[in-house]
Formats: structure tokens, sequence, C-alpha cells
């Protein structure tokens, strides 16, 4: 594997109580119609933990995820992040409050460039008013030098200083979703949602954003919840599983319990093998 170039300084160094990030679910249900989506799902998530969430298609997965971000809300059970009660907070709220997401389709601006992208996630650390803004004080070019600072520092880290002013739109998928995370990252959150971040790339494309994810992990120390369908990359990188299948808990452990678990086998990949590969 490549070695970073270099390593981001203002992320790196936050104060750890600004990286807390404690997530319980407790008897999480979500349905729509008569479809139940979500069923009385309980889950965990400490502080540095990279947790990945696993299942079949149609398991629930992404429906948590939603839930956790607040595209839906449950019909049961509650959301806790930091001891508050965001269960039915709006988005926007619970970006205010520390969680960031990607997505397993990508949804960034393809005509803007990458900076500009990345740009607008800063807008929720934006303390000055439309005045201020309008005669550029000092204290709004200070502000935004930092804001600057931060972007430039993630676009090192995410070794996409050549693609900084091209156009999204042009630039191959897999470097979208490297965009996508650096997007994420200049949020600032406190916990990163992984929606197939994998999706769609290529083995070089995948050992980078492996390189990225467990660099955000140990050295940053951003706590993540990961959904991905690439079995030999979660049961590599990930500390902790769950396993959903058709809406429900299945199991839960380190990979080594979860490969062993038959439950988790019959229901997910049939055979044994699957999950060692």
């Amino acid at each position: 594997m490549k070695a970073f170039r270099s390593r981001p300084s203002i992320m790196i160094n936050r104060p750890q109580e600004d990286k807390k990030a404690e997530l319980e679910i407790r008897n999480l249900t979500l349905s729509f119609g008569g479809v139940v989506a979500v069923k009385d799902v309980d889950l965990t998530v400490h502080t540095g933990e990279l947790m990945a969430v696993i299942g079949p298609n149609g398991a629930g997965k992404t429906s948590l995820l939603n839930c956790i971000t607040g595209f839906y809300h449950p019909q049961q059970g509650q959301i806790i992040f930091n001891g508050r009660d965001i269960t039915h907070l709006h988005t926007h709220q619970l970006v205010s409050v520390g969680i960031g997401r990607t997505f397993q389709n990508i949804e960034l601006f393809p005509g803007m460039t990458v900076l500009a992208n990345m740009t607008l996630a800063r807008h929720i650390h934006c303390h000055y008013s439309f005045l201020r803004a309008c005669l550029f004080s000092p204290k709004v070019r200070q502000e935004e030098i930092r804001h600057r600072q931060i972007l430039e520092e993630i676009i090192d880290f995410l070794e996409m200083q050549s693609i900084r002013k091209q156009t999204v739109g042009s630039l191959p998928y897999g470097m979208m979703k490297r965009v996508e995370l650096g997007r994420a990252l200049a949020l600032e959150p406190r916990l990163l949602i992984l929606d197939e971040p994998f999706a769609g790339m290529n083995l070089e494309e995948k050992e980078d954003m492996v390189r990225f994810l467990l660099e955000l992990n140990g050295r940053w120390g951003l706590t993540m919840v990961l959904v991905e369908h690439d079995m030999s990359i979660v049961m590599s990188i990930s500390q902790r599983i769950m396993v959903l299948n058709f809406g429900e808990k299945l199991g839960e452990g380190n990979p080594e319990e979860i490969s062993a678990n038959p439950e988790v086998i019959k229901a997910y990949l049939g055979d044994a093998q699957a999950l060692e590969c």
C-alpha cells in the first residue's frame, strides 16, 4: 500500500471532547405501509469504533442508516447520540450535532469543481452574518482562512491535489466517491455514516479507500458506521459487525465471531467459505 504524503493537523488535533460519538439505538422499528424495513433493532456504537452493518439486499441496512441520519423517522424506538434523543430531528439538525454521511448513489453537484463541492459543506461552520460577509471584515477573512485551510488539508489527505479545480462530472466514478468522502469530512463530523463506499470501485481504488478509512479511524479517532457488501473488506477493517436479515438483527460481534456464526452463514451467504474470501 502507498504511504500518506501528509497528515491533516487541524482535524487530528481536535479536542477529545469534540470527537465524542456515543450512539445508541433502542428497539428501532420502521415500516412502509405493510412492509417492515427495520424491526426492533438495538445497536450501540462507542467513540472511536469502526462498526459495520451487513446483510443481504433488502435486509434494511440503508433504511437503518436513513433513520440515523434523519431521512426516515421510525414509528417506534429511540436513537440517542451523546446522550441526546435525536430520533425525530431533521437532517440539517443532525449535521449540526456532528453526524456526517456519504451515499450509496453519489450525491454531488457534477457541474461544480471538487473544491466548490467541498466548500458547500462548510456552511454549518460559518458564524458571520450576511452583512459582515458583504463587508468582508477582518473577522470574516480570518474565518475564511480557517475554512480554506481545513479543506486544503482534507484534499491533501485524500490525494486530490491534481483534481481540486476539475468539475466533478468529469471525474472517474471511484474518484467521485473520494470527493464525496472529502465533502463529508469537511463537515467535521463526530460520527461518519458510510453507505457502500466501495461500490463501483476497481481494486486499486478500493485499496486507497481502505487506507483512508483506517487512517481516519486510527489516527483521526473518527467513529464510523459502515454498510458494505465486500466481505473481504468488512472482515479486514471492522472492529464489530452487526448482521441484519429481513429487517431483524441476526447477530453481532467481532469479525471472527460473525464468520463462525452458523445462522449468519446460512441466512447471508450460504456457506462458510464465502465469509472468508
